[in-house]
């Protein structure tokens, strides 16, 4: 019975390798150009002993590629009720994590390094740190393939109302259930050290303190200080730039 479900994971996993991607909705990209999901995956390296070549410079079979997606039936089918997709989405994401990662984990270090290549201009590991503890949910200093998917499919499938969460989520940097001004400034200088100083148009040295403070003017609407779950949802529900940023991802997959 589990040779049978093995057997049909890798059938599914060749079916949708070679006639049509779902992640992306198109039919299979030319060997040169990175699918979406290729990119994501790229955020999440895994945890490598030394220097080791990347995947496309490795030698590897089909069939070594394929035997990376026999999942056990329970697991799959769980994180299919746990998340936004399907189950054939999920072994073609999973297929890419375990190439990418073989041990199965994502640790700090290793998601700054690869992180600081998108942002060479700039210095993003205090952001990458914070962007990382949001993964790792299990608060255990690494991010496992359910992790990944999980907040993913938050990300890109999520409603408003679980996408703020996990914003709110990520500034929150304490896990207090609420936002203070220190957290929001020390998130706003991940993001502009991140960016670099060499932006155009350059950003003056207040641009952080600037932006706290109108965050907090507009979030804020008891003026104790602090910005509550409750104040941050109903305040971004009300913005509709805000709501037009929570839909950008939604045609992606």
């Amino acid at each position: 019975m589990k040779s049978r479900s093995q057997d049909q994971s890798l059938s599914d996993s060749r079916e949708l390798d070679r006639s049509y991607d779902p992640l992306t909705g198109n039919p299979p990209s030319k060997p040169n150009k990175k699918t979406i999901k290729q990119r994501f995956l790229k955020l999440l390296p895994c945890c490598r002993s030394g220097s080791s070549p990347s995947i496309n410079q490795r030698s590897i079979t089909d069939e070594d590629e394929l035997s990376t997606v026999c999942y056990r039936p329970e697991g799959i089918d769980r994180l299919v009720q746990q998340t936004n997709f399907s189950k054939k989405e999920l072994q073609v994401l999973y297929r890419g994590f375990k190439n990418e990662c073989p041990s199965g984990v994502v640790n700090e270090e290793t998601f700054k390094n690869i992180y600081s290549q998108f942002f060479p201009q700039g210095d993003s590991s205090m952001y990458a740190h914070f962007l990382f503890e949001a993964f790792d949910t299990q608060n255990n200093g690494a991010v496992s393939f359910e992790d990944f998917v999980i907040s993913l499919s938050i990300i890109l499938r999520g409603s408003i109302t679980d996408k703020l969460n996990w914003a709110f989520n990520l500034y929150d940097l304490n896990k207090d259930g609420c936002i203070t001004r220190e957290e929001m400034t020390d998130i706003m200088h991940s993001i502009y050290d991140m960016m670099g100083k060499y932006t155009y148009p350059s950003m003056k040295d207040s641009a952080p303190k600037d932006h706290v403070d109108s965050f907090f003017q507009k979030m804020d609407r008891n003026n104790d200080g602090v910005v509550t779950i409750e104040e941050f949802l109903e305040t971004c529900q009300k913005d509709e730039n805000i709501m037009q940023s929570m839909h950008m991802f939604d045609n992606v997959i």
